[in-house]
């Protein structure tokens, strides 16, 4: 979202952009790393383009997805975050030519995040979140369904071209996908064109919403006030490369 990445350009050291496939890529360094900050675009086919843009023209050697996610399984709240260790394409049906999510040209439906990259996140969002609960505050939290301290998960996380927004279709991933923590709707394709280049890739979301009817209600609110916080304090402790170990013992 435009929000996060406003909040994370700040911390760019001697930034530039370039203009590629009508995205605007930014590049510098973060604590003394080459890093690349775009807008993946919404959904698979343009979050997929951006990636393969920063595998062959910025030889990128890492990808890392950072945005919010609509929680699944009963245990992730809202202000919680989620850390992919596979993802899958939940809207993918080849059948009876494949089995269903296998991706044809794959043979595979899930696809596993890079260890060491999402360890690294985990460990980031473990040392931010006590902090950013406390730092936010609860007047602004609990408008926003935040009732308590954010915690972190880790797990399956699905991917659609769909904005899940309502009891009906959560209920029915839920039933179909009874592993999967989250629904976003980029992580998975970005995954598959990471597995095309042999490129270690990581997700990390923010849960912004129960992925039901209430899903639409204070969003834009929500990238702003916390999304964006949790982005930038958990990509800063991360390249920092100050975080503690074993976040989710």
């Amino acid at each position: 979202m435009h929000e996060e990445l406003h909040a994370l350009l700040p911390l760019l050291h001697a930034p530039r952009t370039e203009r590629i496939a009508n995205r605007t890529f930014h590049t510098g360094h973060i604590h003394g790393r080459p890093v690349v900050l775009v807008l993946s675009g919404i959904g698979k086919v343009a979050a997929a383009a951006t990636a393969a843009v920063l595998l062959q023209e910025f030889k990128a050697a890492a990808l890392v997805v950072t945005g919010v996610a609509g929680g699944l399984a009963a245990q992730v709240r809202v202000g919680d975050v989620v850390v992919a260790r596979h993802l899958l394409q939940h809207d993918l049906d080849v059948s009876p030519l494949f089995a269903r999510y296998v991706v044809p040209s794959s043979g595979r439906a899930r696809f596993a995040t890079a260890t060491e990259l999402t360890d690294g996140l985990a460990a980031a969002a473990g040392t931010c979140l006590a902090g950013l609960h406390a730092r936010l505050g609860r007047a602004l939290l609990a408008p926003l369904g935040l009732t308590g301290p954010a915690r972190l998960h880790d797990g399956l996380v699905v991917s659609g071209d769909q904005f899940v927004s309502n009891r009906t279709q959560s209920a029915a991933l839920r039933a179909a996908l009874p592993e999967a923590l989250a629904v976003e709707m980029e992580g998975a394709a970005v995954a598959q064109v990471c597995a095309d280049f042999d490129c270690p890739m990581a997700v990390i979301r923010t849960i912004s919403d129960r992925a039901d009817d209430a899903a639409h209600v204070d969003f834009k609110a929500f990238i702003e006030e916390v999304a964006s916080a949790y982005t930038h304090d958990i990509v800063d402790t991360w390249l920092r490369g100050a975080a503690p170990s074993n976040p989710l013992a």
